[in-house]
């Protein structure tokens, strides 16, 4: 699996839109800096996604996401790679037994296909929106959240890449 994190929050993500000719689109726009976190991780094998939304990243909210892909997958063996970041490697992370972690090299992004799936959640389920409160943008993600994990077929689409499946 490859896991990584993303932030989504209030303040807007104006984009391109449809719109009929003659007529320029009006959107709201908001800029609030409340945010909530989400924890993915993706197998794009299979397109099986596991996510975890949270209130901050650390080590303690890595530690709780990683329990939670234990628990999901209590009878497997679990190699997640993730980048680089200081609660992946701290100290303090406790990584459950059927977990083993890898990391990417760093600042290579593009060698993640979770982040895929975070562009795909932004374009499909928060661009051109503005949230009342934390509250709705939460509810948005976990509704977009389990939409996604409903289609793995979607999910292996997304984040599948040849190159990471059948290296030559």
């Amino acid at each position: 699996m490859f896991q990584d994190e993303a932030r989504f929050g209030r303040i807007s993500d104006p984009r391109a839109c449809w719109a009929p000719g003659g007529c320029r689109p009006e959107i709201g726009v908001q800029l609030v800096r409340e945010y909530i976190y989400i924890f993915g991780a993706v197998s794009p094998l299979d397109g099986c996604h596991d996510s975890l939304v949270l209130p901050r990243a650390d080590t303690e909210a890595m530690s709780v996401f990683l329990a939670e892909v234990s628990r999901r997958h209590e009878n497997e063996h679990v190699v997640m790679f993730m980048d680089q970041a200081g609660w992946h490697k701290s100290k303090k992370l406790r990584v459950p037994a059927n977990i083993e972690l890898a990391f990417l090299p760093p600042y290579s992004p593009e060698l993640n296909p979770q982040e895929q799936i975070w562009d795909e959640l932004r374009e499909k389920f928060f661009a051109n929106k503005t949230f009342k409160s934390l509250n709705t943008v939460m509810d948005n993600a976990v509704k977009a959240l389990q939409t996604l994990e409903g289609l793995p077929e979607k999910i292996r689409s997304i984040s599948h890449r040849d190159w990471i499946l059948n290296p030559s």
